[in-house]
This record gives C-alpha cells, structure tokens and sequence, in this order.
C-alpha cells in the first residue's frame, strides 16, 4: 500500500498524468506494476521498496532478470519501462531515484 501512495500521491501529481494499476497478466508477462496512456502507447513502472537491507547486486541481478520482459513491453505498447525506487523518509514513502522522472516526463513527451 505504501508503494501506492508513493506512486499516486508524488509521481501522479508532479507529471500531470494519470497513473493506473496494470492488469495481473502484464505484471507477470512483463514485469510491470503501474502504467501511464498516451494515446494509443503506454508506459511502464516497476516499484521496488529500497531500503538497508537490499543491496545493489541484488537491483542490478533484477534489471538483468527484467530487461527482456521490459523490452517486449516496449514493443508491444511503445513506450519504456521505468524502476521507481520507494524509501522511508522519517514516516514516509519518497521516491529514491527521483533523476527517473525527468526521465518518465521525456517519454510522455515523445509519445505524445
């Protein structure tokens, strides 16, 4: 639920866009949570909860994993996937890799 509200209480209102659950079956065929439509196009959003106790081999171990579930995502709807990274701030969920939505901001804009 946390991950939820990081995703639809931050990344929703900074980009503007409506962010929607993905359907079980994408979640299993292409390793993603979330979605944004643009047109006829969608984006992907994997959310992974970052905290001390995972480390950095084991994110780069499930890039390596996803990518190819990622990339048939792309083909398929168009647009990339991109890993949001939630991480407690106080009492809080924050985005960790906020750089990403700059990112996401230039994939709506060129599937527009």
């Amino acid at each position: 639920m946390t991950e939820i509200q990081t995703i639809y209480g931050q990344l929703q209102n900074i980009l503007s866009v409506k962010i929607e659950s993905a359907p079980d079956e994408w979640d299993r065929l292409f390793n993603v949570d979330f979605f944004i439509k643009i047109g006829e196009k969608y984006i992907g959003l994997q959310i992974k909860p970052v905290n001390s106790g995972i480390q950095l081999p084991e994110i780069h171990k499930e890039y390596t994993l996803q990518a190819e579930t990622h990339k048939k995502f792309t083909e398929v709807f168009g647009g990339k996937v991109f890993y949001l990274f939630s991480t407690k701030v106080g009492d809080k969920k924050e985005i960790a890799n906020k750089e990403v939505i700059k990112e996401i901001q230039k994939e709506i804009e060129r599937l527009h």
